[in-house]
């Protein structure tokens, strides 16, 4: 009944990564701790290896546990930056502040967001996923809607919804047991 089932690997080299960027000890201390709203943290699920370049995009508030996930076409920096935008304009002005992602190909994008949309990016060290913890237990959920040989290419926009509410609708005790989407709605109000 475990989510992560069987021997973990070391991960293959063979996907591409870039060591420019700004690294996540610089982050605001302020981020590390989730004192404020508006700081980020981003990721890609792909879908079974060889069958489909579809991946999600995926987003986690990190003080408010909001998980939000956009489909893309492939892993290139474009796409991302295309997910990026898209969920930069359906939340309110200065709802994304910072960006800590890993050093995947696809964030190679980051001196457009930097540049164009105002939010600081910064890049967790390799191999600590432990540095996005959020978005790698979100993704884990979404997993559970979503298994490994699941191609993103055939889900539909509302299964993927329907997936994001009942894991945004979860009461947890990290948010004194409201659930992610009213702590969410709660920071959005004070920004407007």
């Amino acid at each position: 009944m475990l989510r992560q089932k069987g021997k973990r690997r070391k991960p293959r080299e063979t996907r591409g990564r870039f060591s420019i960027g700004t690294p996540i000890s610089k982050r605001p201390k302020e981020v590390r701790n989730r004192e404020t709203f508006d700081h980020w943290e981003l990721d890609t699920v792909i879908s079974s290896r060889g069958k489909s370049k579809a991946r999600v995009a995926t987003f986690i508030e990190r003080k408010t546990r909001w998980y939000r996930a956009i489909k893309m076409v492939d892993r290139t920096a474009a796409s991302m930056e295309k997910a990026v935008r898209t969920l930069h304009h359906e939340l309110p002005t200065g709802a994304i502040q910072t960006a800590t992602t890993d050093r995947g190909k696809e964030f190679s994008c980051y001196p457009v967001l930097e540049k164009t949309l105002a939010i600081d990016v910064y890049f967790a060290d390799p191999y600590s996923s432990w540095q996005r913890g959020s978005n790698e237990n979100g993704n884990g959920l979404l997993r559970e809607f979503f298994p490994k040989k699941t191609d993103f290419a055939g889900v539909s926009e509302a299964k993927l919804t329907e997936a994001l509410r009942l894991i945004n609708n979860r009461p947890r005790k990290c948010l004194e047991w409201k659930t992610a989407t009213e702590a969410f709605e709660d920071e959005v109000l004070h920004l407007n």
